[in-house]
Parts: C-alpha cells; sequence; structure tokens
C-alpha cells in the first residue's frame, strides 16, 4: 500500500516538471507550452483521483 502513495505524489512531481517546461517553452514553443499545460493538468487531475481512489479502498479494506 506504501507503494501507491509513492505514485500517488510522483504525479506531483511529475506536474512541477511539465510546469517548469511549459514556462520555459514558452516564447520559444508557444503549442510545446500548451502541451506541457496539459500533462500538468493531466498528472493533477490523476493525483487527486488516486488519492480518492486509495481512500475508497482502505475503507473498505477495514470493513
Amino acid at each position: 500500500m506504501k507503494i501507491l502513495k509513492f505514485f500517488q505524489f510522483a504525479y506531483i512531481i511529475f506536474a512541477g516538471l511539465f510546469l517548469w517546461d511549459a514556462i520555459s517553452n514558452w516564447n520559444i514553443d508557444r503549442n510545446r507550452s500548451y502541451m506541457s499545460l496539459f500533462f500538468v493538468a493531466l498528472a493533477i487531475f490523476m493525483f487527486f483521483f488516486r488519492k480518492r481512489f486509495a481512500k475508497k479502498f482502505e475503507e473498505r479494506s477495514k470493513e
């Protein structure tokens, strides 16, 4: 179960990396920046989705 929590926070790390990529390439290639921002939004969504899924899994195992 601890490995799932690690991957949950890995999505936040990837979101930060993609955000840095989008900011650093904003004036060079806007299309690449937009794609990076899409991946930022996807990584943040996956973080909250995995967090909610882990919470449900934990509650179900307690029953």
